[in-house]
């Protein structure tokens, strides 16, 4: 029986891979601290966790449409205008079995085979596998320090040829945590849109960015691009991971294809889920979730302080997610090695590098601080002795 190529070339989620061998330590009785996987340790808001319970009393829990429940996508859209002045048709919205789901619709509906998409090095590993399962190209732009691991308006007009179709751009970004200026996102757009390409743009982290330095919230690309495609979720700010739910805001051209594409993938999302994520939008649930995102920069706080003091330089601090992407190429070893042995040694999970791209696939590892502050200065107490050991074999 034949097994497709595309299957068996698919790249595995090394994340995954390495949170599974945490999993399997645990198990034998080991204590692991896992800052390998981007999953706040807060859980759902208690009104969210509460509208599910009674979603779950026993009604019935028919489908919803495929773009999913209307009362959701007008929150959604109210959620917009509230925090970006921007008004969105709710029926622009597509709710979905989480982002991993939106992105999965997007591209199937925009991307056929020989098209070019531009996207940043290093960026999620996942969005290269599927441009990849519908016959597209990644055309991977290598970034650097100077350009805070992100595309910018030069390396895009660089990378651009006549196949491009489209340019996907995560800000703030996983793996990085770091995020594109407004203006040069605002550039970048105008580039494609004059070439008649999608924007496709991950803001699945954006609620967890820092303020400007005036207080001003973070800006969506919709405040620039009304036309863009937005990627976004209830996993990271509302701590919503397990409960599998993300949405699209699409260019009205891509309605019809996006939800036909939907009925015949998904049928719809979670009808409970959806029901209880309602509640995500109440004021109260909204305030924690900002108590959440500042706790969140204490932990950075901890962890880039401890990281310098261990020698391990970030090159690019954060002000977005909850990622640090350090550099272990002082330490002797490659990012995949020093993640092996942290993981057995010291028993600490993170991720390396080759999970996001080449250019830095060697020399950076990722560091999740969405784990408890306590858990985290265990991690990296954890380090320190695995690093004075790794010193002291090379006597």
């Amino acid at each position: 029986m034949k097994i497709t190529e595309r299957a068996e070339k698919v790249e595995p989620f090394y994340a995954m891979d390495i949170t599974r061998r945490a999993l399997d330590l645990i198990h034998e009785g080991h204590h692991v601290v896992i800052l390998s996987v981007g999953e706040p340790d807060f859980g759902a808001p208690p009104a969210v966790r509460e509208a599910m319970a009674a979603a779950m009393d026993g009604r019935p829990l028919p489908y919803t449409p495929a773009k999913g429940a209307t009362a959701l996508r007008e929150r959604i859209a109210n959620f917009y205008h509230d925090r970006h002045g921007v008004t969105v048709d709710p029926a622009r919205i597509v709710v979905t079995s989480g982002a991993s789901s939106a992105l999965l619709l997007v591209l199937a509906a925009t991307v056929e085979s020989g098209d070019e998409v531009i996207m940043a090095d290093p960026s999620y590993p996942c969005n290269r596998q599927l441009v990849e399962t519908f016959g597209g190209h990644v055309v991977s732009v290598a970034t650097s320090k100077e350009s805070h691991f992100q595309l910018d308006d030069a390396a895009l007009a660089a990378a651009w040829s006549e196949r491009t179709t489209a340019v996907m751009i995560a800000t703030p970004s996983n793996p990085t945590g770091t995020s594109v200026p407004f203006d040069e996102l605002a550039a970048m757009c105008e580039r494609a849109r004059r070439h008649e390409a999608w924007r496709i743009v991950d803001e699945i982290y954006l609620y967890l960015s820092d303020p400007s330095a005036d207080g001003a919230p973070p800006r969506s690309v919709l405040e620039t691009d009304s036309d863009a495609i937005v990627i976004n979720s209830f996993s990271k700010y509302f701590g919503m991971t397990g409960w599998r739910l993300g949405w699209a805001i699409l260019p009205e051209s891509l309605v019809g294809p996006v939800e036909r594409l939907a009925m015949n993938y998904f049928l719809c999302a979670s009808a409970p889920a959806q029901i209880a994520a309602l509640a995500a939008f109440s004021p109260d649930s909204l305030a924690l979730c900002e108590e959440r995102r500042r706790e969140l920069l204490a932990r950075r706080a901890l962890v880039l302080e401890g990281l310098d003091r261990l020698g391990l330089p970030v090159t690019v601090p954060p002000d977005g997610a909850f990622y640090a992407y350090f550099d272990v190429s002082g330490t002797g070893l490659d990012s995949w090695t020093f993640c092996e042995r942290a993981l057995e040694e010291a028993h600490v999970s993170l991720t390396p590098g080759r999970d996001f791209g080449v250019a830095t696939a060697d020399s950076h590892v990722r560091l999740s601080y969405a784990s408890s502050s306590d858990e985290i200065a265990e991690g990296l107490r954890r380090l320190g002795v695995f690093l004075e050991e790794l010193s002291a074999e090379s006597l």
